[in-house]
């Protein structure tokens, strides 16, 4: 999606942290009310600057989570279950029935790798398109730390690691990474 005269590395920077650049859109906005006319306005502010500020802290995580796009596939979530369709192999996993969620950053690009008992593993590049979708269903997972799977995201080596589980497989002293 190129608009008119600006740069495609632009507009792809704007999309990807669109909620982030919103909220601090808003926290201006609700600043400016508070110290310009003050009154009842500078209140509306003030829970203007509040929502801003969580819009801000989801913004900077959702960023976080959005790849560059351009990889091979599509991601769907839909009531509660992921499908990937990929041009070699695809298949679907119900998150009520996810046992493991695992980074596996062997592979290239970076793929997701979803395992339910008594099927196949479902390997998803963190690039596919639609993946973004995939933040909020892992968001849904029971014990997920969002923050350690957006900094296992950002990491640079090229083990894989164990970002979730359901019920654990490994003793409980043993570390995920």
């Amino acid at each position: 999606m190129a608009i008119g005269f600006f740069r495609p590395e632009a507009v792809a920077a704007v999309i990807r942290w669109r909620e982030a650049l919103v909220g601090a859109g808003l926290a201006v906005l609700g600043l400016w009310w508070i110290l310009g006319p003050g009154g009842l306005l500078a209140l509306v502010g003030a829970l203007l600057v509040l929502i801003a500020g969580g819009l801000i802290l989801i913004g900077i995580q959702r960023g976080r989570f959005r790849g560059p796009g351009g990889g091979a596939g599509a991601v769907q979530v839909d009531e509660g279950q992921i499908t990937y369709f990929g041009p070699l192999t695809g298949g679907a996993v119900a998150l009520r029935e996810l046992e493991r969620l695992t980074l596996d950053r062997a592979m290239y690009p970076p793929h997701w790798r979803l395992d339910q008992r008594g099927s196949p593993a479902l390997l998803i590049p963190v690039n596919a398109a639609g993946s973004d979708a995939l933040f909020d269903a892992f968001a849904t997972l029971p014990g997920l730390r969002t923050e350690r799977m957006l900094s296992e995201l950002g990491e640079d080596n090229r083990a894989a690691v164990v970002i979730w589980e359901r019920a654990p497989l490994r003793p409980q002293a043993a570390r995920l990474h």
